[in-house]
């Protein structure tokens, strides 16, 4: 009884390890030909279907209904989604707007923007553990920290800011005015 729990069968290792190496070798060769935007998870979008990846390779591996060509399919088919989206993505700016969030404006200058903090459901200590994050003791080295479109929290500090602002430009139109 114990040992059903452990081993079932050398049929059934035989074929994890046999759909574990064909699956394995498909993916490399998907994402090896489709480039390396496939896995950039540059926004939520591109971290949903790297999860969604990985969860349809699992399931390839271990469901003994599934065949390898199913698998295969199902890994094509989920990196030709991504590569259909990015591509429309960058064509039409109802697509990005559908897909892609904007990079939110969260503290500027000695400002938390409670507005745009409420909006992305952020708080004032999870913006002060990245500033701490990033080698600041507090905020006032810090001119502006920013949410990125893959949820990262970007801090640019004064001596930062003041280098890159010419070629970057202003962050004032991401403030909105209470």
């Amino acid at each position: 009884m114990v040992i059903d729990i452990l081993f079932s069968s050398w049929d059934t290792l035989f074929r994890i390890v046999l759909f574990t190496i064909c699956g394995y070798f498909a993916l490399v060769i998907i994402l090896r030909t489709t480039g390396q935007r496939t896995l950039a998870k540059l926004n939520a979008f591109d971290f949903i279907i790297t999860i969604a990846i990985g969860s349809t390779l699992a399931s390839f591996i271990l469901s003994s209904n599934t065949t390898i060509i199913d698998g295969i399919t199902a890994l094509g088919s989920l990196v030709g989604l991504q590569l259909l989206v990015s591509f429309l993505t960058v064509r039409s700016d109802f697509i990005k707007k559908a897909v892609k969030n904007e990079p939110e404006l969260l503290y500027y200058k000695g400002d938390y923007l409670k507005d745009n903090m409420k909006k992305v459901r952020i708080v004032r200590e999870e913006i002060e553990q990245s500033i701490r994050g990033q080698g600041f003791l507090s905020d006032k080295n810090v001119d502006a920290v920013i949410l990125e479109t893959d949820g990262r929290l970007s801090v640019i500090s004064k001596v930062n800011y003041e280098r890159e602002l010419p070629k970057q430009g202003s962050l004032e139109k991401h403030i909105k005015k209470e």
